[in-house]
């Protein structure tokens, strides 16, 4: 994906710094090289001698190093990468970079250099909230600098907001973007969505809580990253995304043959939140009361498995991911159901009431795979899907 590219990496002083030690690894992963700056403060939190390890080069600390500046090296390291990645970046760093300081030498190369900037902004939710630093940012938006970021979620502070540094795999993706290295592009992904309908009558269903907003942006994160993405919807509350093929549907039965319709796919992400049941004796006129006191009889047959039937489909993609959605014993429930289902990936989260997941802004899940189980911190549902987008990129590759 990234494979000859340059990466010069700017590492601030915060406590996501220990997450530039994975973000190097992940670069590389995808073939860039990645020449390494670290700052004071952030040597505070990981140590030159790891970050060289990892990077397989010199870590730049100092702007007055002779040996450099006799050949001006300030200028040879701006003008000779790619791209250049500010990650964390502090409330400071942001600050300088916008007022267009050039005191150091982190805050020298976004002002020397020719190429394009991407920042992972990364502090406590207050300061990032603050007027300055909004103010900050739209400058420097406006200068045309890049942003992910930031996720929702705890802080080491123990305070709760926007402001955590995005996910390294998300981050890896952004270089991609925009280097103009789409890594799903070419590949085409399924995404179902949103709650089915199953009718009582015309004007009656028995459905549940999903807005549909987690499989929505999913599908906006896939086409960020270059996918076709054929989304198939049930009646979710949120609009549906631009720039994919949007396949609205009521039913399970409606969804189970818009998902094999739009077969053949190399990933599919199925995250809607289909209904169990189906009522067979479905009234063809409203139902109403008869003042017995007693309600009309349902009778309920179990609605197509779509997860299943897709998982072991003659054209199944090659990444199947599945979701649960569970209110007790989530890890358990979701690993029995992966092996059951013999899907690739579940995504896991816990929708009881009192975590105001379903149908709201935010989303804690568990990533189950043969890998294993791995737990990803309450954050945005967008921030979620770049992460979950930034994964399937990785396992596609």
């Amino acid at each position: 994906m990234l494979a000859g590219k340059q990466i010069l990496l700017i590492i601030g002083g915060g406590i996501a710094a220990y997450k530039s030690l994975e973000l190097i690894r992940l670069l590389q992963k995808a073939g860039a090289g990645v020449a390494p700056v670290l700052t004071r403060a952030g040597a505070e939190f990981v140590t030159p001698l790891s970050v060289s390890a990892l990077a397989g080069a010199r870590v730049h600390q100092d702007l007055f190093d002779l040996t450099d500046e006799a050949e001006m090296g300030h200028i040879q390291l701006s003008r000779s990468a790619d791209l250049v990645v500010v990650a964390p970046a502090t409330a400071d760093l942001i600050a300088r970079m916008a007022a267009g300081m050039a005191g150091d030498l982190s805050s020298t190369l976004p002002l020397a250099t020719d190429k394009r900037v991407l920042i992972a902004p990364a502090m406590n939710v207050r300061m990032w909230q603050h007027a300055a630093t909004q103010r900050n940012l739209a400058c420097l938006q406006g200068d045309g600098v890049l942003l992910v970021g930031p996720d929702d979620g705890e802080m080491a502070c123990g305070e709760y907001g926007p402001g955590r540094m995005a996910e390294p795999a998300a981050i890896v993706a952004a270089v991609g973007s925009a280097l103009g290295a789409r890594p799903l592009s070419g590949r085409h992904v399924i995404v179902t969505s949103g709650p089915t309908h199953e009718p009582i009558d015309p004007v009656r269903y028995i459905a549940n809580r999903s807005s549909g907003a987690q499989g929505t942006a999913i599908a906006v994160a896939l086409r960020d990253l270059g996918a076709r993405v054929s989304f198939v919807t049930g009646p979710a509350a949120v609009a549906a995304p631009g720039g994919v093929t949007v396949i609205r549907v009521e039913t399970a039965v409606q969804m189970r043959a818009a998902v094999e319709a739009a077969l053949p796919a190399d990933a599919a992400v199925m995250a809607a939140a289909v209904a169990d049941w189906r009522v067979v004796n479905a009234g063809l006129q409203k139902m109403k009361k008869d003042g017995s006191g007693t309600a009309p009889a349902l009778d309920f047959a179990e609605n197509p498995d779509i997860l299943a039937w897709l998982s072991g489909a003659p054209a199944r993609p090659r990444l199947v991911v599945g979701f649960a959605a569970e209110t007790e014993d989530v890890v358990a429930h979701a690993q029995a159901k992966r092996l059951r289902k013999r899907c690739d990936w579940i995504v896991a989260n816990d929708v009881s009431p009192q975590t105001c997941i379903m149908g709201g802004a935010e989303n804690a899940v568990v990533l189950i795979s043969d890998a294993g189980t791995e737990a990803w911190p309450r954050m945005g549902k967008d921030a979620v899907a770049r992460l979950l987008a930034a994964r399937i990129a990785e396992a596609l590759a």
